[in-house]
């Protein structure tokens, strides 16, 4: 299975693998937050929250002056703050950072809030060490037992100049060749594609899999459908019916490895799509340039 030829991931390598041994296929998962209730609610936010096997994913609705505290954080996390009118403020033990809309942030482990300074929507990235927020998530019963084929994560080395709050902008202009808007941590990989407009011309369609690895696609605006293909192996009771979910704005998809899967934006206006990884991909980081923070976070080659 290929990519059409503008697609700058068709030269990456193949991640299919031999799928005739799988003993079990791993089930992918919808949180629709416009359908659903908050798994927390106050008076200044209101925070959906769902899982992968390594990743938490925490999309807040907040007010002016919410506070979104984490206490004792094991691992690095990505703050995303989309609206471009927003602004935030990332207090840790050593910072107190101001951070304006448009932007993706590493916050360091450990003790850390984050202030909004109007009412906005506010997205928090984790690893699944952050048990609490794991235990909530409206997906959690699926991941009570491990998920097939997902390999563990293994942290990168640490970056170069200490863990400190980093921001960066989401205004990254286009370059050809180059796949996305690409940051990672130690533990974890946000790609912030372009905003697309209208529907997804039909005959440029990219379907493709993952070997060992789930991919959380974030719908922020828009609506796409997810179109999911199970293999057919040797064993006839692992195969499984073709799925079209059909996921608005704001919702999370978690789509399970070895799935032929693409995503097909429908909306007549702006789709916008984040795709999360938990580790990061090898396969993005060995592309020259796709990474935009790479120097920040060197590969797992330096350990």
């Amino acid at each position: 299975m290929s990519f059409v030829s503008s697609d700058p991931r068709a030269r990456l390598a193949s991640l299919g693998g031999d799928t005739h041994q799988i003993s079990a296929y791993g089930d992918a998962s919808y949180a629709k937050y416009y359908e659903t209730q908050p798994q927390v609610a106050s008076e200044s936010e209101q925070t959906w929250v769902a899982r992968g096997q390594n990743f938490v994913v925490a999309y807040s609705e907040v007010k002016a002056g919410a506070s979104l505290e984490r206490q004792g954080e094991a691992d690095e996390y990505f703050l995303l703050v989309p609206d471009p009118e927003a602004a935030v403020q990332v207090v840790t033990r050593d910072e107190n950072a101001d951070v304006g809309g448009g932007s993706v942030v590493i916050v360091p482990p450990g003790d850390s809030s984050v202030v909004s300074m109007i009412a906005t929507v506010l997205v928090r990235f984790l690893t699944a060490r952050a048990a609490d927020l794991a235990a909530l998530a409206s997906n959690a019963p699926i991941y009570a037992t491990d998920a097939p084929n997902v390999a563990p994560v293994v942290a990168w080395p640490e970056p170069p100049g200490g863990y400190r709050v980093r921001p960066y902008s989401l205004d990254v202009p286009e370059t050809e060749g180059r796949f996305g808007r690409i940051w990672r941590s130690r533990c974890l990989m946000v790609n912030y594609s372009a905003p697309r407009h209208g529907p997804r011309d039909v005959q440029r369609m990219s379907p493709h899999t993952h070997h060992d690895f789930e991919q959380g696609s974030l719908c922020l605006s828009g609506t796409f459908v997810h179109h999911l293909r199970w293999p057919w192996g040797t064993d006839q009771r692992l195969w499984r019916e073709d799925t079209h979910e059909i996921c608005a704005g704001p919702s999370l998809a978690v789509i399970p490895p070895l799935v032929l899967h693409t995503s097909q934006q429908c909306g007549t206006g702006i789709n916008q799509l984040v795709d999360l990884f938990a580790p990061p991909r090898l396969d993005f980081s060995a592309q020259d340039g796709w990474v935009l923070n790479a120097a920040e976070y060197p590969g797992p080659e330096a350990s």
